[in-house]
């Protein structure tokens, strides 16, 4: 894995870019750490900085109690951005860290320093819940038969008893986090917000994407790519010019 800057425990940064006119924050998905952005920083470097945020519970905090509520990963993931940095800030998070940046958007905007826009990928809008979800509640198996379906893990991870172990306290703790959270009535953003979302993903439907648009005071635009809920993963291009057009890069 490429090594990363020390920037404190929350956050990496795989291509330092200083001299960058923009920070990009990079939330991870369910089960996954801040190495899967490393592409990304490598890709923007140095037009933009790229900041990828690491979950405790996970390769290097793998010895540290995963985080099972949303909103307390957003107080942390906010404080780790507190850093006296005043260039602008824009959010990226896919599936669960759509939904964490856009609580992370609204600490960061009650402090007076919100970002220049949220990138929400692979993720229905905050007001679009699907009661009942229960992966979190599942056993072990179940659990991680669900995660298999959604093709974002290679497949090998899950013949390594070992390395099953280690991970699944965390992939159970933040499936836990996205299906406890619940909206906070008035909770809007103020910034733009643009979607990108698989037009075949079982997590979310286009127009839950769409319904992003009542969650924020800013424009919203929406981007459809094909494939499923890791479509990003064939469309890297894609989303990497979606990125680079709205941050002027």
């Amino acid at each position: 894995m490429t090594s990363a800057v020390d920037t404190g425990v929350w956050i990496r940064r795989y291509q330092p870019a200083p001299d960058a006119g923009v920070r990009l924050l990079c939330l991870p998905h369910a089960g996954g750490a801040s190495s899967y952005y490393v592409p990304v920083a490598a890709a923007l470097a140095p037009a933009a900085d790229v900041l990828a945020v690491q979950y405790p519970g996970r390769q290097d905090r793998r010895s540290e109690e995963p985080l099972g509520d949303l909103r307390e990963l957003a107080d942390r993931v906010a404080d780790a951005v507190s850093d006296g940095d005043e260039r602008p800030l824009a959010v990226f998070g896919h599936s669960m860290g759509a939904l964490l940046g856009y609580e992370v958007a609204l600490r960061l905007e009650k402090a007076g320093r919100g970002p220049v826009r949220l990138f929400a990928s692979g993720r229905r809008a905050p007001s679009a819940a699907r009661p009942g979800e229960d992966m979190h509640k599942r056993t072990d198996s179940a659990l991680l038969e669900g995660v298999r379906r959604l093709s974002g893990t290679d497949a090998q991870v899950f013949e390594d008893e070992e390395l099953v172990r280690m991970v699944l306290p965390a992939i159970r703790a933040d499936y836990r986090a996205v299906e406890t959270y619940e909206l906070r009535p008035g909770d809007r953003v103020r910034c733009p917000v643009t979607v990108l979302t698989g037009d075949a993903d079982p997590m979310t439907t286009v127009e839950e994407a769409r319904a992003w648009s009542a969650c924020t005071e800013g424009p919203t635009d929406l981007h459809v790519f094909p494939g499923g809920h890791f479509y990003l993963n064939d469309r890297a291009a894609d989303v990497l010019a979606v990125l680079r057009a709205h941050l002027g890069l």
